[in-house]
C-alpha cells in the first residue's frame, strides 16, 4: 500500500438542515444525501509525490442515506496538478491505498458505484474557517458560497461547531450556511441555506491523524 498524508482545508455543503444529521448517526433531513465538497491541500504526499498546493473537489449524490449505497460521484482536480498529482488524488479520493472504512473518501467511494469521469479544470476558492465565510467555484460545473448561520430571532451571525473525537473526516468543524448550484458535470444539485461546514483536515490512509 502506498503511504499518503494530507493536511488542508475543507468546505462541504450538503442538502440537509444545519448541523447535518449524518454527523450524529441520524437519517438525512430529506431522506437522501447530496453534497459538494472542496479541498485546499496545504501539505501532503502520496508516496514520493508532493501534494502541497493542489486543489480538488467532489460532487456526490445518493438516493437514500450514504450507508445504503447506490450513489454517484464525480471528482474534480485542479488543472494545475501534474500527472502524478492527478493520479495520486484520484487514488486517495476513490479509497485506494486506504485501510477499510478508515476515511470518508473510502466510504464515499464504496457507497458510490457510479463514478463519472474525473474533470481537470481550474478550481477557485477563498474561505475563512473561523469567520464561516467564503466561496468555491469551478466555471461551468458548480458554485458554492458559505456564510454564518443566522440567529433565528435576531439574524445576527450564530456560531456553532461540531466536535467528533473519533471522526473519520475531521475532529472539529465550524458549522455554516451554504448555498450551491451545479451548472454542468454529470450530477445536478441545488442547495439554498443548508448545512455547510469548514474543517481542517489531517488525514492519512490509516485514518484521521488529529485536529
Amino acid at each position: 500500500m502506498t503511504e499518503w498524508t494530507i493536511k488542508g482545508e475543507e468546505l462541504a455543503n450538503c442538502n440537509c438542515n444545519f448541523g447535518c444529521p449524518c454527523q450524529f448517526s441520524v437519517l438525512p433531513t430529506h431522506g437522501n444525501c447530496e453534497a459538494v465538497v472542496v479541498f485546499d491541500i496545504e501539505s501532503g504526499h502520496y508516496g514520493d509525490t508532493d501534494l502541497a498546493g493542489v486543489r480538488a473537489a467532489g460532487v456526490y449524490y445518493w438516493p437514500g442515506p450514504i450507508h445504503e449505497g447506490n450513489g454517484q460521484m464525480q471528482l474534480i482536480i485542479d488543472a494545475s496538478a501534474s500527472a502524478d498529482q492527478r493520479a495520486a488524488l484520484q487514488a486517495i479520493m476513490t479509497g485506494e491505498d486506504t485501510d477499510e472504512m478508515a476515511t470518508f473518501w473510502y466510504v464515499y467511494s464504496a457507497m458510490a458505484p457510479t463514478k463519472h469521469e474525473t474533470l481537470f479544470v481550474p478550481i477557485e476558492l477563498n474561505w475563512d474557517r473561523d469567520e464561516r465565510t467564503g466561496f468555491a467555484k469551478v466555471n461551468g460545473i458548480f458554485d458554492v458560497e458559505v456564510s454564518p448561520i443566522p440567529h433565528i430571532v435576531s439574524g445576527a451571525a450564530h456560531r456553532a461547531s461540531i466536535q467528533l473525537p473519533n471522526g473519520f473526516e475531521y475532529r472539529h468543524a465550524e458549522a455554516a450556511s451554504g448555498s450551491a448550484k451545479t451548472h454542468g458535470g454529470e450530477i445536478s444539485l441545488t442547495f439554498d441555506a443548508t448545512h455547510a461546514h469548514l474543517a481542517h483536515l489531517n488525514i492519512s490512509g490509516h485514518g484521521v491523524l488529529g485536529a
